[in-house]
């Protein structure tokens, strides 16, 4: 995941600046909005690299018996 995140950043630094060269402060806008919550999910993703998989185990299925409550 961390390395499709660099690839969309790239692509949004260069779209970026096309925005700024051509003067569309609307788009430039929007895409420092796009950029942020993109570094936000990076952010995510490396605490989520660095906690590493938790073991959560086999759920047991409990049978409920008619007239033994809930």
């Amino acid at each position: 995941m961390l390395p499709r995140l660099d690839e969309l950043e790239a692509d949004l630094l260069a779209r970026r600046q096309r925005a700024i060269d051509e003067g569309w402060r609307g788009e430039v806008e929007g895409l420092d909005l796009t950029l942020r919550f993109l570094r936000s999910k990076r952010i995510q993703a490396h605490r989520a690299a660095a906690t590493g998989r938790v073991e959560l185990g086999m759920p047991t299925l409990s049978r409920h018996r008619p007239g033994h409550g809930a």
